[in-house]
């Protein structure tokens, strides 16, 4: 083992790790799985810099540069929105619809870590959308398919009208009252607009349901990420625009989904 620094020096950690060093470190910043982050700080290689960033608050995702979402590594940067894994379910669903060769639009993509772990498990057609350049950057590094910077459907193709199997969506879903209370990495670190739905939470999320059915395919379907108080009243607005909803729930997430009535 190497020897240890001296009080106020610490190791270039990219080099030698002193691992229990950097365990002591994190553990004292309040990271509650130190021991997994000072492994895969260490594989990374980081430096003195990247390891101050992280017990300053930094989320660990920023510093390493990529998150783990369902087995993959997706590109992520400073200020851009993590993904989260309760999101899991709403790629469940999306799978489970999606047959090979679907056209599948994913909205406020941002990393692109949904769409990107639909098309690991199904031959798909993948579009993904998201306003932020730095967002879209990541994408790009992540997505199978083509990535558009723009608000919402803006940019889509407009050949995809009425093309859409699966239209599917994480959007901002947390009230503006409660982004005070959010932890700090996500409140200090991830865009006002990533996680700002508005006074209930739904402005962005009633938004996509007014406009997919302009998108979707005679048996597309539509898939929004939600709170699951929200659920209820996201699928009012989801049959509000004419299709009928159903209200998804496991033990960390909801998301509505809206199809087609049956004729």
């Amino acid at each position: 083992m190497p020897p240890r620094t001296g009080p106020g020096h610490h190791p270039p950690y990219g080099g030698s790790v002193d691992l229990a060093d950097l365990v002591a470190r994190l553990r004292a910043a309040g990271c509650v799985f130190a021991e997994e982050e000072a492994s895969l700080l260490g594989e990374a290689g980081a430096d003195e810099a990247a390891v101050a960033r992280r017990v300053a608050g930094e989320p660990l995702e920023h510093v390493l540069g990529w998150a783990a979402f369902r087995g993959l590594r997706v590109a992520v940067a400073p200020g851009v929105f993590v993904p989260r894994h309760r999101s899991g379910l709403l790629v469940d669903l999306a799978v489970a619809r999606a047959a090979p060769g679907a056209v599948v639009v994913d909205l406020c993509c941002g990393s692109g870590a949904l769409g990107a772990a639909v098309a690991a498990e199904v031959a798909i057609e993948l579009h993904a959308v998201d306003r932020d350049p730095a967002a879209v950057a990541c994408a790009h590094r992540t997505v199978p398919g083509d990535v558009y910077e723009g608000d919402l459907d803006a940019p889509l193709p407009p050949d995809l009208r009425g093309r859409v199997d699966v239209l599917l969506a994480s959007p901002p879903y947390v009230p503006t009252a409660e982004i005070a209370g959010m932890p700090p990495e996500a409140r200090e670190h991830e865009p006002l607009p990533t996680l700002d739905g508005g006074p209930d939470g739904l402005d962005v999320a009633r938004r996509i349901a007014a406009l997919a059915p302009a998108w979707l395919a005679p048996a597309g379907v539509l898939l929004v990420e939600c709170a699951t108080h929200q659920g209820p009243e996201l699928a009012v607005a989801v049959r509000a625009v004419g299709l009928a909803a159903t209200v998804h729930t496991d033990d960390d997430a909801t998301t509505v989904e809206g199809r087609w009535p049956t004729r």
